[in-house]
């Protein structure tokens, strides 16, 4: 299992529409989530900064085969046309990312 942390701004004025969105998640978006090796999934919101933090924990033995097979999925895309436009990806982010992944430096189980 592998856990992994990002970030990504949310839109000031988009704030109550990205808890909107995600207190009643699509349900065959969460069942991609899934299907996706993906647990234990939490996004935290930072106010009045406006950051969001993703926390999940891997399961699978591919991140990117999953990775891709979640953005393949129609679904899955319209709620990401849904969710983008309240985003505001860091601009220290790396190439190809759109919310910037962060290293873990401590854990405690």
């Amino acid at each position: 299992m592998q856990r992994m942390g990002m970030m990504i701004g949310v839109a000031p004025e988009k704030v109550e529409e990205y808890k909107r969105l995600h207190a009643d998640v699509w349900p065959g978006v969460l069942a991609m989530i899934s299907a996706c090796n993906i647990r234990n999934y939490s996004i935290f919101l930072k106010e009045p900064e406006n950051i969001l933090f993703g926390y999940w924990e891997y399961h699978g033995s591919d991140f990117a085969a999953d990775a891709a097979k979640m953005a393949a999925d129609p679904e899955t895309q319209r709620w990401w046309d849904v969710c983008m436009p309240c985003q505001v990806p860091l601009d220290t982010r790396k190439e190809g990312e759109w919310w910037a992944m962060m290293d873990e430096v401590f854990h405690l189980e």
